[in-house]
């Protein structure tokens, strides 16, 4: 009686510890598509189901983040709605390099339009919010191997749907299909160098920023070596200084390099520069005539570095390079009889 109860024991163990490591098998080699939050790995970058309210961020914000990272998120939505993206207001990376970030960054692009929205670092003010065109949105961390800074960035991410009474864009030509003159009233509204760059080439604009800037040949532009300021002592009495600011005098004058320089064929950014011209009335003159103008009586030339555009040819986009234009400054004005001066 004994035996037979013994065998049914062993066999009960068996069956027990047969389910008990097939229940524990299970559950360590469940397919695992996704993570959690919908994040799935797909070797190069983390791809992202958006379905609600999330966020992405570097790797332990808000403290310092490691070195030699570079990590990838594409946020994917259904096609009828909008990724908006809000930056996290304690905001840090590295500082830029000559105004461009090179080293540690992060970078927003908009799949859809297959165009780079910005790129940040050091943490002067935090980056503004960003909606995307489409579904589809990446955003790239990169840190070298130095000097990593703290607290990093948390981007949060939400969905907005798509209007369908919103107007569509018109389409745009590229900067390099653009007509010299519709590109460069485009340019005009714009405020700094950076911007220009990204406008011309918003997917590798940095790049630009960096081969533009290089040294090249010369030490020194002629700007430099030319444009000195003049001295100038202060004038005590005050009352012919009052005179003096209605009189024929040195004014600050805008002019429009095309015309100045008649280069009908190329685009300059700043498109207008602040030249010293000779204006004011001449009531004071000392001729005795009918008619006394106000003219230059001491010229100089000096040089001003601006950003030249022009077209390639047979449409092979733009060149962009730094360079050094000549113009006239007025030192000194005199009242002249207009019969003299002609």
């Amino acid at each position: 009686m004994i035996l037979p109860l013994l065998f049914l024991l062993a066999s009960l163990l068996q069956q027990y510890g047969s389910a008990a490591e097939s229940s524990h098998v299970s559950k360590f080699h469940l397919p695992s598509v996704k993570e959690q939050n919908g994040v799935q790995d797909s070797h190069q970058e983390k791809i992202i189901t958006v379905s609600g309210e999330g966020m992405v961020h570097s790797p332990d914000f808000p403290h310092t983040y490691p070195r030699n990272t570079a990590l990838a998120w594409r946020l994917v939505a259904s096609s009828n709605m909008r990724i908006q993206l809000t930056f996290d207001e304690r905001f840090g990376l590295e500082d830029p390099e000559d105004g461009t970030c090179k080293y540690d960054f992060v970078e927003i692009e908009d799949l859809t339009e297959k165009t780079i929205l910005g790129r940040w670092c050091g943490s002067q003010s935090v980056p503004t919010s960003h909606t995307s065109k489409g579904s589809q949105i990446r955003i790239r961390f990169i840190s070298d191997e130095y000097f990593p800074s703290e607290p990093g960035f948390c981007i949060r991410y939400s969905l907005l749907p798509m209007s369908v009474s919103e107007p569509e864009v018109p389409a745009v030509l590229p900067p390099s299909l653009q007509g010299v003159e519709e590109l460069s009233e485009a340019l005009s509204g714009l405020s700094t160098v950076e911007e220009v760059m990204k406008y011309l080439e918003p997917e590798r604009w940095q790049l630009d920023m960096e081969e533009l800037y290089k040294p090249t040949w010369h030490v020194l532009g002629k700007s430099f070596i030319h444009n000195k300021k003049a001295k100038g002592g202060a004038d005590l009495n005050q009352l012919r200084e009052e005179v003096r600011l209605y009189s024929c005098t040195p004014r600050n004058f805008s002019v429009s390099l095309r015309e100045e320089l008649k280069r009908t064929d190329a685009i300059f950014w700043p498109s207008c520069l602040l030249v010293k011209r000779c204006g004011g009335n001449c009531a004071c003159c000392s001729h005795r005539c009918y008619d006394c103008q106000c003219v230059p009586a001491r010229v100089t030339k000096k040089y001003h570095e601006v950003l030249l555009l022009k077209h390639r040819s047979g449409g092979r986009g733009l060149q962009k390079s730094m360079t050094d234009v000549p113009l006239e400054h007025h030192e000194e004005c005199a009242c002249v009889c207009k019969d003299d001066w002609d």
